[in-house]
């Protein structure tokens, strides 16, 4: 894996701005505030380099907005750390999302464009987790949201419906091929919305086994219950924490954040259909 070997200056001249920068909106005022702090306080952070395909040129990971404001400044350099190797488009596009994440100067649209970008890359959730650090909960619901229908993303934007909600009514909704009803996936969503998530996932094992059945039946058959079995478990102190923490993260209870885990991995393993 790439790592930071050597820092020094750099002229401007040598530098490109990389296309995986995560920052795509036109600077605008904001380059005109860093540069009045850079020129008061100094450059406090370094911004991040590797070699570019011009073998004379450097490409920016990350630092776009403090490079265009050395531009603005007319300084001849900058202070850069430089990678040891060139790194292809989604590590480029990892360190950009991560940086200015930790910088704290990332905005929603940004976060959310940057994060889809890697998933499909990557693939998986769980690389995007890896190659960024951050929190799989804010991975997932970032990768979701894009592929919700137009009338769905308008209830969980008003708060109609959270975003596991929706992305569960639209699978259920979806016809013989895999192609979401518009109408069926809102009905679904505003039912799902004050379910439990065995209730939610009861809506979707009918909705599968049985597309026979009428939206009403089935979400008539979900609200009379699921068979289910109670189970006592032992946890270490740190396990029960964490499944606290994921808990109040999917805004769900104890006991239904427990349930799901437990599916996710058996699944996972094979033990389980999904």
């Amino acid at each position: 894996m790439a790592k930071i070997v050597e820092y020094r200056d750099i002229p401007l001249d040598d530098l490109v701005i990389g296309k995986a920068q995560v920052r795509t909106q036109t600077p605008g005022k904001e380059i005109e505030d860093l540069a009045r702090s850079i020129k008061a306080q100094g450059l406090l952070q370094p911004i991040v380099v590797c070699a570019a395909r011009d073998p004379n040129k450097w490409e920016i990971l990350t630092g776009q907005r403090r490079f265009l404001a050395h531009k603005q400044l007319r300084r001849d350099a900058i202070s850069a750390a430089i990678m040891d190797e060139r790194v292809d488009e989604g590590q480029a596009k990892a360190i950009s999302i991560t940086e200015n994440l930790i910088r704290r100067q990332l905005s929603g649209k940004e976060l959310k464009d940057g994060i889809l970008y890697l998933y499909n890359l990557y693939g998986s959730i769980k690389d995007v987790v890896e190659a960024t650090g951050l929190p799989r909960q804010k991975v997932q619901d970032y990768v979701k949201y894009p592929r919700l229908l137009p009338e769905l993303k308008q209830l969980v934007d008003d708060g109609t419906v959270d975003i596991n909600a929706a992305v569960k009514a639209q699978d259920a909704s979806n016809d013989d091929d895999g192609v979401p009803d518009p109408e069926v996936a809102i009905k679904l969503a505003r039912e799902m919305a004050p379910m439990s998530g065995i209730q939610r996932q009861k809506i979707s094992d009918e909705r599968r086994e049985h597309p026979e059945r009428s939206v009403d039946d089935v979400i008539e058959r979900a609200k009379s219950g699921a068979r289910v079995t109670q189970i006592n478990v032992t946890v270490t102190q740190g396990t029960h924490s964490a499944l606290q923490q994921f808990a109040r993260e999917e805004k769900t209870n104890q006991d239904e954040a427990a349930a799901s885990l437990i599916q996710e991995a058996l699944i996972g393993r094979g033990f389980l259909e999904e």
